[in-house]
């Protein structure tokens, strides 16, 4: 049972456990507007033309960075109004992190999904402000798996949400702690958590080679393909892509980024796999 539930507006609605793979992606954090703007036309040109549903995603604020001196976005107030300008422009829906749960309210009043981060994802104040907000929008809430939590434990996360009043919630994975500055993925998870909420797998945030270098996180983009193919044959709901055009010189998680021109590449087989594993049953 995925709980599936629907995101956004009509033509551009996403529906989230009911069987069509979707795409959350996006920059990691706003860098400028005309740059998000740019980056939700082009992602949403590619996945228009394969027919893949679409969250455009991008941060308003980046409060989990490894350094004090890191860019961390435009702000509450000018990162929402960004997003919600977007969304109104382009039809799409739109996601974005929430780190306070003082934000909640603010950010529910522009996006479609509010997301828990990673490092968050036990945060009861956090969880409740979320849902809160989300049942008052009507608005849906995704939460990161954190890469410290087993896969079955991430149901007492979705519990405080529903018991909170919003029953629209997925779950995302996005690897587990591997020693001190590497991350694996277990695909077990994917089945594990998928018993109770629709799930997404991040297939860049997986990649990722947290605070490795010298402070500053790195990655290995050249397995998002493999990796996304892999999480797409367990049987996943939706694939999250942290999407850039120009990786080197992004403002956050460049090293893990997918490049905007690789982006079909990787979406075609993911449809294609998505289409044989439709027909198998999970017990399979």
């Amino acid at each position: 049972m995925t709980h599936p539930f629907e995101i956004g507006r009509a033509p551009n609605t996403v529906s989230a456990g009911h069987g069509k793979l979707f795409l959350i992606g996006g920059p990691c954090v706003i860098e400028s507007e005309q740059h998000a703007r740019m980056m939700a036309e082009s992602i949403q040109r590619i996945t228009s033309d394969l027919g893949v549903p679409y969250i455009f995603k991008a941060s308003y604020d980046k409060a989990n960075r490894t350094s004090i001196k890191s860019f961390r976005g435009p702000g509450l107030v000018e990162g929402t109004r960004i997003l919600r300008t977007i969304a109104e422009t382009t039809g799409l829906p739109v996601l974005t992190d929430v780190h306070t749960a003082e934000d909640c309210a603010v950010a529910a009043e522009s996006v479609d999904v509010l997301q828990i981060p990673a490092f968050l994802c036990r945060q009861t104040d956090l969880l409740i402000a979320a849902a809160e907000a989300a049942k008052t929008n009507n608005r849906a809430i995704n939460i990161k798996k954190g890469q410290f939590v087993a896969p079955a434990d991430m149901r007492h996360a979705v519990e405080k949400v529903r018991e909170s009043g919003c029953d629209r919630v997925s779950l995302t994975e996005r690897g587990a702690s591997f020693g001190y500055n590497n991350l694996v993925v277990d695909m077990r998870s994917l089945p594990i958590m998928r018993a109770f909420a629709p799930v997404v797998f991040d297939g860049t945030h997986s990649v990722q080679t947290p605070s490795a270098a010298n402070g500053v996180s790195g990655g290995q983009p050249e397995f998002i393909p493999v990796l996304a193919r892999a999480a797409v044959a367990a049987g996943v709901d939706g694939v999250f892509l942290e999407v850039h055009n120009d990786p080197p010189h992004a403002r956050s998680d460049g090293a893990n980024a997918l490049h905007l021109n690789h982006l079909k590449a990787v979406l075609e087989p993911l449809l294609a796999i998505h289409e044989i594993v439709k027909g198998i049953s999970p017990s399979a």
